[in-house]
């Protein structure tokens, strides 16, 4: 009641505004409409437009342009103001749920405790026996013992099925809120307020499981909609089909469910599931969704499509929703399968048998999917191009899927082996029937085309990090791409533009640019536009550009059961939603690591490389030189899917053999350069001269600074070695730095820095002084660049810049000072953008 009459006090003083002579000045209602729709337009109008505003406005001609400016300062202040009170009020309904969940969790862990001391009890009371007293019959049997544990049940009726649901719904419920498994945090995943949620995994037992609870801002019945539909969040899964339901007590109902998942890689088979489904409500007004496998053989809708499927289990498992207070709800998930690793290569069992990959792959993607439902509903999420968050979204999937189907190559889906290279382990496949848009429309099927030549290899790869691996591909691409044949299958899809690369020779310039379209709320996954520069031979002022939609995931270093992707495939310049896709690509899955161990974690944002070429193997110095880091050990699965048009099968199958082969042996030759032995084999290799490593380079830059301005650029000049680096890479104004030559060059940025050219610090050395600034500025950038050589520093007024995206971004003031080296030779030139901001 108190905040609502603060805030109709609030509302009633929009009338009344001090001056600046201290004097209260009114406001009649057509002044405030006729300011308010300024304000909407414009909330910083300059003086011109204040007093150009009080002459277009009758009702405003009484009103000096003082108490216009400060009208607009009292409002922007008031929106400042409620903008605030929101976030607090959201972050105070997070941090309550959150502190709910910890209360929770400990109060789990207490029931954890008691029950160690009670099988410790039990343990000393076995190593001392106390002789059983005989029962009335005479003998020392406990008759309750003999009998079966687990009386037989028959699955085929209502009442058994109703049994068997009851039962895992028991198990299930011990398992998210209890103590029938023994969690332990996830490593690297703490809980807190800016967390998705509290994450764990399993400690021994059967089978591997994990378990994950956060608030999510939807209701309970959405959620346990999006849940139920796995197939559009789970990327993991072909198919899931429900073949029998029928209603069970309170409301419930019961689903019968067969459900394929893919292998991850070539050298494995994939998974299937027949389990038992059970919706129900709680007395408390929770939802639970609960399933478990079923005993017996069922193979699903088609028998001959099952047998390329190795049967998993699913112990009890499930969705436990609540409705929070003041909207949202609180979910618990768990999973828990066999996923019977025996049946994969030895080197692969590390795999199936990692929670933290269950976790990683099922349980926190589950949370993280419904968390980017509820914030694109909330309309939080605006991406570019006009395009609307769940079209992205079903991009997304549709390329991971396409990959998935290429990898896996299941026969019901019209694939089939051509032959099998033993030596460099290259198959190949053909697909002569499949609908690559994956949509209804049959314009988009490609029926023109003979079909769809595979290649695709698995390999172990040895100290290796996956998201540094992807990184590199993805910003590197001319190191292992052949671009034209990323033209051939850009051309192909293209109604039989040409059929065999080298029937119209293109030249390419081994540019390409990263547009941005979208990514997940954690940044776990990025979706965007490449598009590779180049020309025809024949008519170099034509245009040969190619596009290619790609998607990027698991490029966090510190990610626990880290798998990362780097998928792509060509798509017309104009991106229509039905396009046709063909998606190849790169998956890393790490088969062993430290996550828990930061000291042997390898992190790119620590060192901030500042170089590109891949002879000073820029990767590496993330390692920074640290023998202690971990062998990793990777599989790496490549897989490119090149179309054809009839009677061409056989040239294009040789044609991607040879292709996939050069791939794989550069992306060996990388893998080996970036690796962190390599830097430890040769001697502790440094970085390029000239060029210092990021942590002198963050020192020269602030104690230049310091030196021509007399402050300090960052807040305590107490700050050495990372601290310093990391306080600078997190400074909210860009601070870029360029080199001294006839073209200044960039060759560092910070996080701000990047984000306002909307660019990588790889990239970033591509991108010259001039190109970030339009002609005006340029010019007033040319009369401060003597007065910057000559005193050292120089303050140059509001201005705006553009991104490499051609966004234009706005900055209140940039200060620009000369960096000296140890030597006190002036090594690069610093630029700092001061609230700089989109327009």
């Amino acid at each position: 009641m108190a905040m609502a009459v603060a805030q109709q006090q609030r509302d009633n003083s929009i009338e009344r505004h001090l001056d600046s002579s201290g004097k209260y000045v009114r406001y009649t209602a057509e002044q405030i409409e006729a300011l308010e729709k300024v304000y909407v337009e414009c909330p910083k109008p300059s003086s011109l437009r204040r007093q150009q505003l009080i002459r277009e406005c009758p009702v405003l001609a009484n009103i000096e342009p003082k108490q216009i400016k400060v009208w607009f300062q009292n409002r922007r202040c008031r929106e400042k103001q409620r903008k605030e009170a929101s976030q607090l009020q959201s972050v105070n309904r997070k941090l309550s749920a959150m502190n709910k969940l910890l209360m929770e969790e400990n109060e789990r862990l207490q029931k954890q405790v008691s029950q160690l001391v009670n099988e410790n009890g039990f343990m000393r009371q076995q190593l001392h026996p106390t002789p059983a007293a005989p029962n009335a019959d005479g003998s020392g049997v406990d008759s309750a013992a003999a009998a079966p544990m687990n009386s037989l049940r028959d699955a085929n009726s209502p009442a058994g099925f109703l049994s068997i649901a009851e039962e895992t719904l028991t198990e299930f419920l011990s398992k998210a809120t209890g103590t029938a498994v023994d969690w332990v945090q996830m490593p690297g995943m703490k809980p807190g307020p800016d967390s998705v949620g509290i994450f764990a995994i399993s400690q021994g037992g059967n089978g591997v499981a994990a378990r994950a609870c956060g608030l999510v801002s939807l209701e309970p019945t959405k959620i346990v909609e999006i849940l139920k539909d796995r197939p559009t969040w789970y990327r993991d899964c072909r198919s899931s089909e429900v073949f029998t339901m029928f209603p069970a007590g309170n409301g419930g109902t019961i689903e019968l469910v067969y459900t394929q998942t893919y292998a991850p890689m070539t050298l494995a088979s994939a998974r299937d599931f027949w389990t038992l489904r059970y919706t129900t409500n709680l007395e408390n007004g929770s939802v639970v969704v609960c399933e478990r496998s079923l005993s017996g053989t069922g193979a699903g809708p088609n028998a001959a499509a099952a047998s390329q499927f190795e049967r998993a289990e699913m112990l009890p498992s499930g969705y436990l929703i609540r409705p929070c207070e003041g909207g949202g709800s609180i979910i618990h998930i768990v999973d828990h399968l066999n996923l019977q690793a025996w049946s994969v290569p030895e080197v692969l069992r590390p795999i199936y048998e990692s929670s933290q990959m269950v976790a990683q792959r099922l349980t926190i993607a589950a949370l993280r999917y419904i968390r980017q439902v509820a914030q694109e509903t909330s309309g939080d999420v605006v991406y570019s191009m006009g395009r609307q968050p769940a079209v992205l979204r079903t991009f997304s999937q549709r390329l991971s899927r396409g990959f998935n189907d290429a990898v896996n190559g299941f026969n019901d889906n019209g694939w089939s082996v051509l032959n099998c290279d033993g030596a460099e382990g290259v198959t190949i496949s053909v697909n002569s029937i499949k609908n690559l848009s994956g949509t209804s429309n049959p314009a988009s099927s490609l029926s023109l085309l003979g079909g769809i030549v595979c290649a695709k290899a698995s390999m172990l790869l040895q100290n290796t990090t996956p998201a540094v691996l992807v990184r590199f591909l993805r910003e590197h691409r001319s190191e292992w791409a052949d671009f034209s044949v990323d033209a051939f299958s850009a051309a192909s899809l293209k109604a039989g533009s040409y059929g065999y690369p080298g029937m119209r020779s293109t030249k390419f310039t081994g540019n390409q640019a990263i547009m941005p379209l979208g990514h997940t709320i954690e940044h776990e996954e990025m979706l965007e536009i490449i598009r590779l520069e180049g020309l025809a031979q024949d008519d170099s002022f034509v245009s040969r550009d190619v596009h290619l939609l790609q998607l990027c995931t698991g490029i966090d270093e510190n990610a626990v059961g880290a798998c990362s992707e780097l998928i792509f495939a060509p798509i017309d310049d104009m991106f229509p939603e039905d396009a046709p896709l063909v998606p190849s690509g790169f998956r890393i899955v790490l088969l062993n690591s430290q996550p828990g161990d930061t000291k042997n974690t390898t992190t790119a944002n620590r060192t901030l490389d500042l170089t590109s070429g891949l002879e000073v193997s820029p990767a590496t110095a993330h390692a920074n030189g640290d023998a202690s880091c971990p062998n990793n050990r990777c599989v790496l699965t490549v897989a490119f899917q090149f179309p054809f048009e009839s009677g061409l099968q056989d040239n294009v199958a040789a044609m991607a053999r040879q292709y996939v082969r050069r791939v794989v042996s550069a992306v060996q030759a990388v893998a080996t350069a970036i690796s962190p032995s390599s830097v430890n084999t040769s001697g502790g290799a440094k970085l390029s001269p000239g060029t210092p490593e990021a942590l002198t380079l963050a020192q020269w830059i602030c104690q230049s600074y310091s030196h021509h301005l007399g402050a300090q650029l960052l807040r305590s000049d107490s700050l050495i070695g990372d601290m310093l680096l990391k306080h600078l890479w997190h400074h909210p104004d860009a601070i870029l730095c360029c080199s001294l030559k006839q073209v200044p060059v960039f060759i560092f940025a910070n996080q701000a820095g990047l984000d306002m050219l909307e660019t990588t610090l790889v990239a970033l050395q591509d991108i010259t002084l001039d190109k970030i600034f339009d002609e005006s500025a340029r010019k007033n950038l040319i009369a401060y660049f003597a007065k910057l050589m000559q005193q050292g520093f120089a303050c140059m007024p509001a201005g705006i810049c553009m991104s490499t995206m051609g966004r234009h971004a706005s900055y209140d003031q940039a200060v620009a000072w000369k960096v000296h080296a140890e030597d006190n030779s002036v090594h690069c030139l610093a630029f700092s953008f001061i609230n700089w901001s989109f327009i």
